[in-house]
């Protein structure tokens, strides 16, 4: 079985009339970067949603790492699933510091032992220098690296990232797409972009899923992808 494998999912929102995730299916293996590409009002980010935890299918199964997330009779709560995410908006916390953001989410250890666990993730994404900093004062560019130290700061099994370059300008865009992929790459992880951007799929994705609304969904490989 693959490591993540996704199996004929469906969601609706109270009171639709129609699916807004039918039947939809995906497998891929540890290690890959899968892009969820397609139009907007697609369901792409509501799939996230779904594998994080953060809303329920009203049929289908998921299974991460041959443990089962949701099936018949089973739908692990979000913080049983060992499955991070970051939001389009980065979510940090503005009154913590950049280390206190990661630290936040380290739930076992004592003070001292957090520190450092957060230090060496902060240093994995090249923001050690930035500790002290508060998240305003960082750049975009920085925000999102912060956004992936906090979430890895769980050690997940799943990486999960909804439209992570839409906040940032043309100029920042290139650079920090190669060098959020080289950190994902560098740590092993298994990851999930949610993109409408072509360019983000050929300069991040091992291979894409193109989405179309209220349809069985079919795998589509993505262009060669290019990393810095």
């Amino acid at each position: 079985m693959s490591y993540l494998q996704v199996d004929r999912l469906s969601f609706r929102y109270l009171k639709a009339k129609e699916d807004v995730i039918n039947c939809f299916c995906m497998q891929m293996e540890k290690g890959e970067i899968v892009s969820l590409i397609g139009d907007s009002g697609s369901g792409k980010s509501t799939i996230l949603r779904l594998l994080a935890g953060l809303e329920t299918p009203i049929s289908g199964a998921i299974t991460l790492d041959d443990n089962k997330l949701f099936a018949d009779k089973i739908n692990l709560q979000p913080e049983k699933r060992n499955v991070g995410m970051i939001f389009q908006d980065y979510a940090l916390f503005p009154h913590l510091t950049v280390l206190g953001n990661v630290q936040f989410a380290i739930e076992s250890g004592n003070r001292k032992e957090k520190k450092e666990k957060a230090m060496k993730l902060l240093q994995m994404v090249e923001m050690e220098e930035h500790a002290n900093k508060r998240p305003h004062q960082c750049s975009g560019g920085q925000q999102q690296r912060i956004a992936i130290a906090r979430a890895m700061a769980t050690e997940p099994k799943l990486l999960l990232l909804d439209e992570p370059f839409s906040n940032l300008d043309a100029r920042l865009r290139s650079s920090v797409r190669c060098e959020i992929t080289n950190i994902i790459k560098r740590m092993g992880i298994s990851a999930i972009l949610v993109t409408h951007d072509k360019e983000d799929v050929e300069a991040c994705a091992d291979r894409a899923i193109e989405i179309q609304a209220t349809s069985c969904k079919r795998a589509k490989r993505a262009a060669e992808p290019m990393y810095c």
